[in-house]
């Protein structure tokens, strides 16, 4: 089976490492930026100029891109290469509704598709422990569950087409509230002399302990924005889940508080950062 991956970007790259290193057979790929191109080849990857060239020689493609735009842009160029049994995986995170369209794009093709967007950011993409949410036709799951298994050490299908991302995009709206309470309070205990430290060790002795704290205290104590998932990328997914909230008549104030976090984060110009930059935003450096 020949496997193809186009979208090179910070999770993309080690995900389609991973593909290389694991995978008995041609793994072929591309992206806009070359450089990310030729360092995969040297990998072992197969250098592909186009995006056409990935799927006119892949048996399973896997897109891994930004924006719903950009999925709908790429699998609209794709459409006339896509023939019957080819298999299309795409792992970006964007619009349910969006990828819902495109499987049925993909579908009358006679090929199929599958929503495989990733939880967690760039140092288990690098491990390959990704977490993976599926959303696809029961009698495929079983065939690009050991393909995702390259990149994930958890995999699980929530459904049909469109709910692997439904599920994506509630679990990172929950990742933002708690990053915003935990924001929130941990400013609280400087502002009260108690240091990150032991505010975090306070914490991991009862029922608030979570992952996102344990992960990002010392980044946050030593001021480190370097970016493994980015501001702008969290701001996009809570404003899909504002969308899909809406769509439903529910009323998310946990989620309008997030988002307005992350509003004045990409006002201040901060977007590129990491997601944790939020703090400097209830730290109130960026206020007037």
């Amino acid at each position: 089976m020949k496997i193809g991956f186009i979208g090179l970007g910070i999770m993309g790259e080690s995900m389609c490492e991973n593909i290389v290193k694991k995978h008995d057979g041609a793994v072929y790929c591309s992206d806009l930026n070359k450089a990310q191109v030729a360092k995969l080849a040297e990998a072992g990857a197969v250098a592909c100029e186009s995006n056409v060239e990935v799927a006119q020689n892949a048996d399973v493609i896997i897109t891994m891109v930004p924006k719903s735009e950009h999925v709908k842009a790429v699998y609209t160029e794709l459409l006339p290469y896509i023939t019957e049994g080819k298999i299309c995986i795409d792992m970006s995170t964007i619009d349910p509704s969006v990828s819902v369209e495109v499987s049925e794009m993909i579908k009358a093709k006679g090929a199929q598709f599958a929503d495989a967007p990733v939880v967690k950011s760039k140092p288990a993409a690098i491990n390959g422990t990704l977490g993976v949410l599926v959303g696809c036709d029961e009698e495929l799951f079983p065939v690009i569950e050991p393909i995702l298994k390259y990149m994930g050490c958890n995999v699980i299908r929530m459904g049909e087409n469109g709910k692997g991302l439904v599920m994506k995009i509630c679990h990172n709206t929950l990742c933002a509230e708690i990053q915003n309470g935990v924001n929130e309070t941990l400013l609280l205990a400087q502002k009260m002399g108690i240091s990150p430290e032991d505010y975090h060790t306070a914490i991991s002795y009862g029922g608030a302990q979570c992952f996102y704290l344990d992960a990002q205290w010392e980044n946050i104590a030593n001021e480190n924005w370097a970016t493994a998932f980015s501001l702008e990328n969290e701001h996009k997914d809570l404003g899909i889940c504002e969308r899909l909230a809406a769509e439903q008549g529910l009323d998310i104030p946990g989620m309008k508080n997030a988002k307005a976090v992350y509003n004045k984060g990409i006002e201040a110009g901060i977007g590129k950062e990491d997601w944790r930059a939020t703090y400097k935003i209830v730290r109130g450096d960026y206020d007037a």
